[in-house]
């Protein structure tokens, strides 16, 4: 074989490489990881209407909220977390609950908010945890995940 037909040989075969790599990666949902602690419900609802899109197109939310984010979790929500918000008419209260309802999508709090705020588990909607730090930081860390802030 000649140089330059090793080389083109070499080439293709890290091409399909490449190639059937991709593929394999396909088939696995990227995670999308937002972290959300803003208070302002227009920015709560674009995060949310962002991480809903990401689903949309094949990602696997992972929702933290932590601080005033956070009080879109609990089940007597303030206002602003239920408020409808144009142009789409739902609160972000409401989106949280739509990406709760994805397969594999997972919505928690922060481990810090439910001591700082005073309250147990039991005040927040059906079905959000609470974060575990080790957890979270190999969630934000996984090779698969994108991070959203």
């Amino acid at each position: 074989m000649t140089k330059f037909s090793i080389k083109t040989t070499l080439t293709a075969a890290a091409l399909g490489l490449a190639a059937f790599a991709g593929t394999a990666h396909a088939d696995e949902a990227d995670t999308l990881v937002t972290i959300l602690t803003a208070p302002e419900a227009q920015t709560q609802m674009m995060a949310m209407v962002l991480t809903m899109k990401s689903a949309e197109q094949g990602a696997m939310p992972h929702v933290m909220l932590c601080g005033p984010a956070a009080d879109l979790a609990l089940k007597e929500a303030p206002e602003s977390a239920t408020a409808p918000q144009k142009p789409l008419g739902v609160g972000p209260q409401q989106l949280v609950q739509k990406i709760m309802g994805l397969p594999g999508a997972k919505v928690e709090v922060c481990a810090i908010y439910l001591p700082n705020k005073g309250a147990g588990p039991e005040v927040l909607l059906d079905g959000v945890t609470v974060a575990a730090p080790d957890a979270m930081a190999a969630a934000m860390l996984d090779a698969d995940a994108r991070m959203s802030f």
